[in-house]
């Protein structure tokens, strides 16, 4: 009886940039205001803090004040919650609340990878709680999510 046996091989695409660290050895993270007409306090540091970790900890790339060679800036332009769902009495049931984040990626290395883009997240609660009492587990979640979003977009997407 003759087996057959096939080779597996794990491979990573990489779709976005890659990062030569022979090329690119600082990245330059402006903070990010919040141009929202809805703003809750503590979500721009959450953000900037998570943004900032995110490249640290995934990254050899140095956090520089000014002139990186890759350069990450924007704002949040929105924060905002709408009805999701109406129960069969006619109510609201459930709460989304939404943020938006404009980022502007500058490769100084490479300007052909340069880019302008929104990244979005949502989370939903239900209306028997509180904006008040869900609201900073929601931005964590929402804030990961986006900082995902972005790092994939400009240096680790496969």
């Amino acid at each position: 009886m003759i087996t057959s046996f096939t080779a597996c091989q794990v491979s990573y695409k990489f779709n976005g940039a890659s990062i030569d660290y022979t090329k690119t050895k600082t990245i330059q993270i402006a903070d990010f205001p919040i141009r929202a007409s809805y703003v809750w306090g503590p979500m721009a540091s959450i953000f900037n803090n998570q943004l900032k970790d995110q490249f640290a900890n995934h990254t050899k790339l140095i956090q520089v004040k000014r002139n990186g060679d890759l350069k990450i800036e924007g704002e949040i332009t929105r924060y905002d919650q709408r009805n999701k769902s109406v129960s069969s009495e006619g109510y609201s049931s459930q709460t989304e609340l939404s943020m938006t984040v404009n980022v502007r990626f500058t490769n100084n290395t490479n300007h052909a990878e340069d880019f302008e883009q929104q990244f979005t997240a949502t989370s939903t609660y239900e209306n028997t709680q509180t904006l008040n009492s869900v609201q900073e587990e929601l931005v964590t979640q929402m804030v990961k999510e986006i900082t995902d979003q972005i790092f994939n977009a400009t240096v680790a997407n496969w």
